[in-house]
């Protein structure tokens, strides 16, 4: 994700809005919403809208002359219900003809051509690859993410890592819990569920939808992976996940996560 932010993301997010002049801010900002925050995993869409919320209250942004812009479209598009992704957001900009929202359009379909052009494959964490042949040997694994399912599907068998998985499920599948009901009616109880992600949004839709929740922590991720192939994924093929243990993990997630910055 680190990758994908900083080097494909936030230039394109610069260029577009021409923010040179507070580059330093945008990054800051952008850093702490996509990577170290509470909205760490958001659709990049509403990651967008929390980036220029915060950039406007950074010191010397104000003062620099930049033009910031009002969002108004992109914020109705965030809230309208609609599965957020370009295909949706395209059928807007068609019904309303938004410059913003093109403008935002073209920012989206930029950053996959240049993430599927330019950007370098990032190899899995330790521990990861051997924790995914393991849970993939005793339960169905599958791929929940706001991502699209285009750059997924290249992600995952970069690294011959899809092999694992029984479904990829990307941002055009609707929202995380809309995800997991989806793969999972009618053929797991709750119980038999357990959802592993890194971000706050994760732990929201494993809530929404009744299961439990491993984190893989933001600058822990190796750690994570070790804990989870050593004794979590045990606890939970033995019952013993629910309740005082996958809480205290979920707790100390949630508090690795701040809402506001420094």
């Amino acid at each position: 994700m680190t990758t994908k932010q900083c080097i494909h993301f936030h230039p394109l997010i610069i260029r577009h809005w021409g923010l040179e002049a507070v580059e330093k801010q945008l990054r800051e900002v952008a850093e702490f919403v996509n990577l170290r925050s509470m909205y760490r995993g958001s659709n990049r869409f509403p990651a967008l809208l929390k980036t220029f919320e915060l950039l406007r209250t950074r010191p010397g942004v104000a003062e620099s002359g930049v033009q910031l812009p009002s969002f108004k479209a992109l914020d109705a598009y965030c809230k309208s219900g609609v599965p957020l992704g370009n295909e949706s957001l395209k059928e807007e900009v068609e019904r309303t003809g938004d410059p913003e929202l093109t403008k935002v359009f073209d920012w989206s379909l930029a950053v996959n051509d240049d993430i599927e052009r330019n950007m370098e494959p990032a190899e899995p964490f330790a521990y990861a690859v051997e924790t995914l042949e393991k849970m993939s040997e005793a339960a169905d694994v599958v791929v929940i993410s706001q991502t699209p399912r285009e750059a997924l599907l290249r992600e995952w068998r970069h690294y011959d890592i899809e092999r694992y998985v029984r479904v990829i499920a990307g941002q055009e599948q609707g929202s995380k819990a809309e995800q997991i009901q989806s793969v999972a009616r009618d053929k797991y109880s709750c119980d038999k569920m357990l959802f592993i992600g890194d971000a706050l949004g994760d732990s929201a839709a494993a809530c929404e939808t009744g299961i439990d929740f491993f984190p893989i922590i933001p600058g822990a991720e190796v750690e994570s992976w070790r804990l989870l192939k050593t004794e979590a994924l045990e606890k939970f093929l033995a019952g013993e996940f629910h309740g005082s243990y996958g809480t205290k993990l979920t707790e100390s997630f949630i508090k690795s996560l701040p809402a506001e910055m420094d």
